[in-house]
């Protein structure tokens, strides 16, 4: 179970953290990422992450801005959302593959099989 917090209102060029909840047995062969989806448009995979350590993905339109990131202590994923814009709005979601993930798979993050129920983030 994935389990998303974090979201909520921020101005233009502002940050938020996003963070991801999991329960169960995690491995360095495992990997978690965020999507999001505005109203109207399709998912868009953001961002992608070795649990354990190694590869990480980010799309064109966060590289730079967005930093995902993977606590092992906490069981916990996080998404560092900085210089926010207007069309970042939407709704983000948290997803998983808790068995080998390689990275042809981790560069779709939207198709990564077990997701949360995702968290709204409104940049104004």
């Amino acid at each position: 179970q994935l389990v998303e917090s974090g979201g909520g209102s921020v101005q233009a060029g502002g940050s938020l953290r996003l963070s991801c909840t999991h329960s169960g047995y995690i491995s360095s062969r495992h990997c978690m990422g965020w999507f999001r989806q505005a109203p109207e448009k399709e998912r868009e995979g953001l961002a992608a992450i070795r649990t354990l350590g190694g590869y990480t993905y980010y799309a064109n339109s966060v590289k730079g801005r967005f930093t995902i990131s993977y606590d092992n202590a906490r069981d916990t994923l996080y998404l560092q959302m900085d210089s926010l814009k207007l069309e970042d709005t939407a709704i983000y979601y948290c997803a998983a593959q808790f068995q080998w993930c390689p990275k042809s798979t981790m560069r779709h993050p939207e198709s990564l099989p077990s997701r949360g129920q995702g968290t709204q983030v409104t940049v104004s």
